[in-house]
């Protein structure tokens, strides 16, 4: 009975693994598809000559990061907590400035932390997974007060759409070096006079 049970518990393991993988199926499709890369892609050149006609507030850096930031929450229309907190944030994030943590504050967390070498703070300490969620949600925009599947959720979207844009822009990078390339290589070609 023991190992027809065990038997059981396996087939059950594998049928859950393979739900929760057709779950995410459409998840790492959902940015790789020609149309979203499109759209993206326009969307990102029109912020980048945003940027380039604009005044510049912020470095030239920041504000090409911030634009492209942006471009991809516009380009997911707002259906993730992600986008709507990228969306949301940014004119927030420009009217203040996060300051260096004090040490004082540096102290109190690693006491917090149960570094003291004390056996009886090690009992207080988070689990590691709530640790390592915990840094998830604060990687991930607008991640920090979601529960442990929806954060795994977004932050697997957040993925996608971070690796679409990185495509996007080597592209971009690849067609203006190129360009470059061809408008600077005639007048080298010229004979001298």
């Amino acid at each position: 009975m023991a190992g027809s049970n065990g038997d059981g518990d396996l087939i059950e393991r594998e049928r859950k693994r393979k739900m929760i993988e057709e779950d995410w199926r459409p998840l790492r499709r959902k940015w790789r598809t020609e149309s979203e890369q499109k759209i993206y892609s326009s969307k990102l050149l029109e912020a980048l000559r945003r940027v380039r006609c604009s005044t510049p507030a912020l470095p030239r850096s920041r504000a090409i990061r911030e634009a492209a930031d942006r471009a991809l929450a516009v380009a997911a229309r707002g259906r993730t907590r992600w986008s709507r907190a990228i969306l949301s944030s940014r004119k927030r994030n420009l009217k203040r400035r996060r300051s260096a943590p004090s040490s004082s504050s540096s102290q109190s967390m690693l006491s917090a932390a149960g570094d003291s070498g004390c056996p009886a703070a090690k009992k207080h300490r988070p689990p590691i997974l709530e640790v390592k969620a915990s840094i998830l949600g604060r990687l991930v925009p607008g991640g920090r007060k979601l529960s442990f599947p929806t954060l795994l959720d977004e932050a697997s979207d957040y993925i996608a759409a971070l690796e679409m844009q990185v495509r996007a822009m080597s592209t971009l990078t690849a067609i203006l070096s190129a360009s470059n390339t061809n408008t600077s290589s005639p007048a080298a070609d010229r004979p001298a006079s």
